[in-house]
């Protein structure tokens, strides 16, 4: 696969956005200092920011060319860094802000995408200001009896739940209001989790996943090493294609750009592909699932992060 980028010096001087104080910080620390160590070894004039801990105003300060960002979640995954970004005229890698926010929001993509005819799963909305635990019973019987349960604008499953019970549910729900106010409740898929990025335009080889845990949650991706990925994912040639499209689709259909990941599960009964959620700021670190298809496809870490800081001098 061949991925755009350019000599070291093209980039000039780069500052990579990590940390902030988002849920998903951890990750976000050990991405930045990944992708930073990477540059640096290509011969890139980078540098580390954690905008937890500088203002945003002293990139100016520090006279950058560009900045890449490895801020994961709200802050830097959800439109407002990169306004702010736009605002102080420093390019910047990944979707805009219109991008950035309708990803971020699991909501308005599976709004989008059921507009567009594009599969995701049955859902409903649960609204803190409005929400009755009395509701539940009816919830769960529309949407199949079970049901994952996800704050509306988190990642890395952060506050997220599988549930089997009316009761269950508006436990889980009460637990996710403590990090949105809106909460998804969507229809469980019985079947396999794929996840394919999309570098540049181009989709990279679809990963399977396949964990002992009752979902792929925060401990699977982060901290269990009994979690198993294959690329190749198993899938024939004809479905490789198809979710390849899919996900491409379903990434320009949110404004999407320049790079990130598009989670997908496959009904067992139908062999039919879900959209669950885009990521526009995916996790690079060593467990991560963007690196691992960029190596399936003969691309290495470092030309993997020279591409995806390429993504800013469109």
């Amino acid at each position: 696969m061949a991925l755009t980028t350019c000599s070291p010096a093209a980039y000039g001087r780069v500052a990579v956005l990590f940390g902030g104080d988002s849920a998903e910080r951890e990750v976000s620390l050990r991405s930045g200092a990944a992708v930073l160590n990477a540059l640096i070894q290509a011969g890139v004039d980078a540098f580390g920011f954690d905008t937890a801990e500088r203002q945003i105003t002293e990139l100016i300060d520090e006279k950058v060319d560009r900045v890449l960002i490895m801020l994961h979640g709200r802050g830097g995954e959800d439109g407002s860094m990169q306004g702010a970004l736009q605002q102080l005229k420093i390019p910047y890698t990944g979707s805009g802000v219109l991008g950035s926010a309708l990803a971020m929001d699991k909501v308005h993509s599976k709004q989008i995408w059921q507009c567009l005819n594009i599969p995701t799963a049955k859902y409903e909305i649960a609204m803190k200001s409005r929400f009755e635990a009395g509701s539940c019973g009816a919830i769960m019987n529309k949407l199949g009896g079970k049901v994952m349960v996800k704050p509306a604008r988190e990642g890395s499953s952060i506050g997220m739940a599988k549930v089997t019970s009316a009761k269950q549910l508006a436990t889980a729900i009460e637990d996710a209001f403590k990090y949105d106010n809106t909460v998804l409740l969507e229809q469980y898929i019985e079947g396999p989790e794929f996840t394919v990025a999309v570098v540049q335009g181009q989709a990279l080889p679809s990963i399977r996943m396949s964990t002992p845990h009752i979902f792929y949650d925060y401990s699977a991706k982060y901290q269990d090493n009994t979690t198993e990925y294959f690329c190749p994912s198993g899938l024939s040639d004809e479905d490789e294609q198809h979710l390849a499209s899919l996900c491409a689709l379903a990434f320009e259909a949110l404004s999407a750009t320049g790079w990130g990941r598009v989670d997908v599960m496959q009904d067992k009964q139908t062999g039919e592909f879900f959209l669950l959620e885009a990521n526009t700021v995916p996790g690079m670190t060593e467990k991560s699932l963007v690196p691992k298809a960029a190596a399936a496809a003969g691309v290495s870490f470092t030309e993997l992060v020279l591409a995806i800081l390429a993504t800013s001098m469109e």
